[in-house]
C-alpha cells in the first residue's frame, strides 16, 4: 500500500481530533415549511415571507433589486461595507434569528429571478460579525440562491469584544449561525420558487470562512453537495494561540531579536534571490518553496550583501540582520512544539514566501489581537490578561473547553464523501496570516484517516496550492492569484464575479467544483490569472499558470511564453514520499 506524506508537514505526527457532540439545535431547524400555494412561487414582499417564517425568526426586510442593482447595508455593515453593485435581479431578504434567550443572528439571502435550482452559502472572515453581501454576489450570476449570516453579532474582523462572558455568542461564530441560516435558507429558498427542489447544494469561503465550511461538512454532511475550502483557520484552539506564540517570538520591541517591519521586505527579497529558481524558472514567484533551504548568513550584517538588496529608501534602518534577528527568523519558519511535552507537534510555522504579510502577526507591540483577543474574550474571559504569562500549557486548555465549539479539527469525513460530497481546498504559498502548512496538515492527516492510501481521498477532496498568493486574495510577486475563490472578486471591484475574461471552469474554481459535483468531472487543474495590475483586470492579463491538486505540481516545458498557461507540463512534487 502505498502512503504519501507532506515532508515539509511531518505526517509521521497522528493528533486525534476529539469528537464533541453539539447542542441540540432549535426545533424549527427541522421543520419544513411549504408555500400557502403549494406549486405557486412566493412574491418579493413582506406578507410572502412573514407567512412561512418559524418562530423565533423575524423578517426584517425584503426588497425586489431591478437588473444590475445594488444592494447591501452600506457602512452599517462593519466588515462589509461596499455594497455589491449590477446584481441580476432578484429578491433580497434579510432575517433575524433567535439562537438563544440571550443571542441573535441576522442572514441575508439573495433570490435570483433566474434560479437554475441551486443553492450557494458564503463565508466570512476573521472574528467579523457582519452579512457577507459583497460575497454573495456572484452567486445570483451563477443562478444560485446565496445566503450568508453576521454570525451573531456586527464588529470588525480583529474586534472580540462581543465574546467576552458570552458563551452563546460564541457559539453562534462556531457553528450555530453558519448552521442555521443554511438549514432556513433552504427551507425559505424552497418555499420561494413553490416548492421546487434544491438540487445542488454548494459552499465558498477562505480563512474563517474556510474554517466554517469546513466545520459545517464536518458536523452535517448533508448540507453541502460541493464545497470550496480556502485557506481555512480550521484548528481554532490552536491555530489562534500560535498566533500568541509566533508574536512573542519578535518581541519585545527594544530586544536585538525583533525584527523591524522595514526588514521584512528584505528578508522577502532574499528568498526570493535564494528560493525563486528551485523550480527551474527564475520569475520572481516561489513556487516550490519546500524544495528551498534558505542560507540565512547571506543577510547576516557581516555577510556581502546582494546588489538586489540595498538600504531601503525613506529609512535609514539596516538592510542586513544581526544573529538574533536571524534565529527569530528561524522561528518563524519552524514548527511549533511544546516545551512542556517535549515533541508535541502544535502547530506549522510560515512558509518561505510569505514575508510580505509578516508584518500582520509580527509588526505590533503586542501579539495580534488574532491571538490576544481570542484568549481575553474567549479562552479566559479576562480583558486584563497579559500576554507575557502565554505558556504552552494554554493549546491544551483551549482544545479541552474549545470555546464556541468552532474548531473543525475532524479528520475522519467519511459521512461526507459516502454522500457523494466534493471539496476542493486551496491556499496560498504567500500566505503570513494563516500559514499554508496547516492546509497541508489537514490534508495529510485526512489520508492516514482513509488508509493512507491518496486515492480514497483525492476522489472527492483535492488541495490546491497557489506560489506568490497571499491569505485568499492578491499577490507581492506578480503572481497569478485569481481563481474566483472567496473574497477575489470582491477586492476586483463591487460589479466583479467569477474570474473577468475567463469564466468558465478551467479558471474559476467554483465552476469546477460544479463540474465535478453535477457531471462527475475530477477537477484536473485550475488556471490562475493575474493581471498588470494584480487587482485591476482592466490593466490587461500578465500571467496566467495551472495549477494541479496535490501532490502534482505544474513545471515549465522550457519553450514558448513562461507566462502562458499551456507551457506548464503536470509532475510529481519532489516532496512527495512514496513507499
Amino acid at each position: 500500500m502505498a502512503r504519501f506524506a507532506v515532508a515539509v508537514v511531518g505526517a509521521a505526527i497522528v493528533l486525534a481530533s476529539q469528537a464533541v457532540a453539539l447542542p441540540s439545535p432549535p426545533s424549527w431547524f427541522w421543520l419544513r415549511h411549504k408555500p400557502k400555494s403549494p406549486g405557486k412561487p412566493l412574491e418579493c414582499d413582506r406578507a410572502s415571507f412573514e407567512s412561512i417564517l418559524p418562530a423565533g425568526a423575524t423578517l426584517e426586510q425584503v426588497t425586489a433589486v431591478p437588473l444590475n442593482g445594488s444592494y447591501g447595508e452600506g457602512t452599517a455593515d462593519i466588515p462589509y461595507p461596499t455594497n455589491p453593485t449590477g446584481l441580476p435581479a432578484l429578491c433580497a431578504v434579510t432575517v433575524r434569528v433567535e439562537s438563544s434567550p440571550t443571542s441573535s443572528y441576522r442572514f441575508g439571502l439573495f433570490l435570483p429571478d433566474e434560479w437554475k435550482g441551486k443553492f450557494l452559502a458564503i463565508g466570512n472572515g476573521g472574528f467579523a460579525g457582519g452579512i457577507n453581501w459583497l460575497d454573495m454576489a456572484p452567486g445570483p450570476h451563477y443562478g444560485m440562491a446565496t445566503v450568508s449570516n453576521d454570525l451573531g453579532h456586527n464588529s470588525s474582523v480583529t474586534n472580540l469584544t462581543w465574546a467576552l462572558h458570552n458563551p452563546e455568542a460564541q457559539s453562534d461564530f462556531g457553528w450555530r449561525a453558519q448552521h442555521g441560516c443554511i438549514v432556513l435558507g433552504k427551507e425559505l429558498t424552497r418555499a420561494y420558487y413553490g416548492g421546487k427542489r434544491i438540487h445542488y447544494s454548494y459552499y465558498n469561503g477562505c480563512s474563517t470562512g474556510g474554517r466554517q465550511g469546513l466545520r459545517e461538512l464536518q458536523e452535517f454532511p448533508d448540507s453541502f453537495d460541493g464545497a470550496l475550502i480556502g485557506a481555512p483557520a480550521w484548528w481554532t484552539s490552536h491555530l489562534n494561540n500560535y498566533v500568541t506564540k509566533v508574536g512573542l517570538y519578535n518581541l519585545p520591541v527594544n530586544d536585538t531579536k525583533h525584527i523591524p517591519t522595514t526588514l521584512m521586505p528584505v528578508i522577502a527579497a532574499e528568498v526570493v534571490r535564494q528560493c525563486d529558481g528551485v523550480d527551474g524558472v527564475t520569475d520572481g514567484i516561489v513556487s516550490s518553496p519546500e524544495l528551498c533551504t534558505l542560507d540565512f548568513s547571506k543577510l547576516l550584517c557581516n555577510a556581502t550583501i546582494p546588489s538586489n538588496i540595498t538600504t531601503l529608501s525613506n529609512t535609514t534602518s539596516p538592510s542586513c540582520l544581526n544573529p538574533d534577528q536571524i534565529q527569530t527568523a528561524k522561528n518563524v519558519y519552524s514548527d511549533y512544539y511544546s516545551s512542556i511535552d517535549p515533541g508535541k507537534f502544535l502547530y506549522t510555522g510560515l512558509t518561505l514566501s510569505s514575508e510580505d504579510q509578516w508584518f500582520i502577526l509580527l509588526g505590533g507591540t503586542e501579539p495580534s489581537p488574532f491571538g490576544v483577543g481570542y484568549e481575553r474574550n474567549f479562552l479566559f474571559g479576562d480583558p486584563t490578561w497579559d500576554w507575557r504569562t502565554y505558556n504552552d500549557t494554554i493549546i491544551a486548555y483551549a482544545e479541552q473547553t474549545d470555546p464556541g465549539r468552532s474548531t473543525a479539527a475532524k479528520f475522519d469525513i467519511h459521512p461526507f464523501k459516502r454522500r457523494g460530497g466534493k471539496m476542493l481546498m486551496y491556499h496560498g504559498l504567500a500566505d503570513g496570516l494563516v500559514p499554508t502548512k496547516g492546509s497541508e496538515y489537514y490534508y495529510n492527516q485526512t489520508v492516514d484517516v482513509f488508509g493512507g492510501r491518496l486515492p480514497a481521498v483525492t476522489d472527492f477532496f483535492r488541495m490546491f496550492l497557489i506560489p506568490g498568493m497571499q491569505h485568499c486574495w492578491t499577490t507581492p510577486v506578480d503572481a497569478p492569484w485569481n481563481i474566483a475563490g472567496a473574497f477575489q472578486s470582491g477586492v476586483m471591484g463591487s460589479d466583479v464575479w467569477s474570474v473577468p475574461g475567463f469564466k468558465d471552469k478551467r479558471h474559476d474554481a467554483l465552476l469546477a467544483l460544479v463540474d465535478w459535483v453535477e457531471k462527475g468531472h475530477p477537477v484536473d487543474e485550475i488556471v490562475a490569472t493575474t493581471w498588470k495590475s494584480p487587482t485591476n483586470y482592466t490593466s490587461g492579463v500578465l500571467r496566467q499558470r495551472p495549477l494541479c491538486p496535490w501532490p502534482l505540481k505544474a513545471v515549465y516545458d522550457g519553450v514558448g511564453d513562461v507566462d502562458e498557461a499551456g507551457r506548464w507540463l503536470v509532475r510529481w512534487r519532489a516532496f512527495t514520499d512514496v513507499e
